[in-house]
């Protein structure tokens, strides 16, 4: 094991898992063996060591579940929040829902009670969707990053549901701020867990998604229609209050942005993609 060869690591961050719910549902024992068993033996890694290691673990906003606490409206492009303008807060209650918001449910808690047992200055970002360049973005998993692949290359699209669905991105710029705010300062964070996203403000569907493609890159897809999937919410939005008052922390990369650079990066690098995603 790699991380036998260095007993004097100062951080972990746990980023590797079965990352489809899709995948999840078609094999649940492999998802089980990688998001569980595999975040449990990195927690008893760093449990065996002398000096207890920063663990950052990198949860979803799959624990939350179809959040039916949470009323919605339905409008013409989205689904919307009726009660929770600011989005979905650390206080919504679990409820795993696929064998991948199982996984990554139970590897949240442990993450989480390794710090209350064990010492472990562990830290949980519940991630709502992440994107950016070095995406080689599919159809189960790195969604903007596949429909800009498609849409340039012309290949079959499908939507499941009625394309309303609505998330909130954080480009992954972002992100690793938030890593390094939280590593900075762990004596401030450690045993917490943070909903983190791009919030309402770089929240989306799928409907307006392709409108954007449509009028700003030029890009224009007819998807085909699909039975919605299981485990797919409606709408999620991080509501980034805790860690905005803890960490200072909040999105500096707006939607359009984000998605204009992507774009860009993807036909910088467009037969790599090829090769990636044939």
């Amino acid at each position: 094991m790699l991380l036998e060869k260095h007993p004097d690591v100062d951080v972990i961050i746990h980023l590797a898992s079965q990352v489809a719910v899709t995948t999840s549902v078609i094999d649940p024992q492999n998802d089980f063996n990688v998001n569980l068993i595999g975040t449990f033996n990195m927690l008893e890694y760093a449990r065996g060591l002398t000096k207890k290691p920063v663990f950052l673990f990198s949860s979803t906003n799959k624990v939350y579940g179809a959040l039916e606490a949470n009323k919605t409206s339905e409008k013409e492009l989205r689904y919307e929040f009726i009660d929770s303008p600011e989005g979905v807060d650390e206080s919504a209650p679990l409820d795993f829902h696929s064998p991948y918001g199982c996984s990554k449910g139970g590897a949240d808690q442990y993450v989480r009670d390794y710090h209350r047992i064990y010492g472990i200055p562990t830290v949980v970002f519940r991630q709502s969707c992440i994107y950016g360049e070095n995406q080689y973005g599919v159809e189960d998993q790195g969604w903007l990053a596949w429909f800009l692949i498609a849409g340039i290359l012309g290949k079959d699209v499908y939507l499941y549901g009625n394309g309303k669905q609505v998330r909130d991105v954080l480009h992954v710029t972002d992100l690793a701020d938030a890593f390094d705010r939280a590593i900075e300062n762990i004596d401030r964070v450690k045993g917490e867990i943070f909903n983190i996203g791009g919030g309402p403000k770089n929240s989306v569907s799928i409907l307006e998604l392709l409108l954007f493609m449509e009028n700003k890159l030029r890009i224009s897809i007819k998807p085909g229609k699909r039975e919605i999937r299981a485990g797919d919410q409606k709408i999620f939005i991080s509501d980034n209050a805790k860690i905005s008052r803890i960490l200072g922390w909040k999105p500096t990369t707006d939607f359009e942005t984000g998605i204009v650079q992507l774009h860009s990066w993807l036909l910088e690098n467009m037969e790599t993609v090829k090769r990636i995603i044939s």
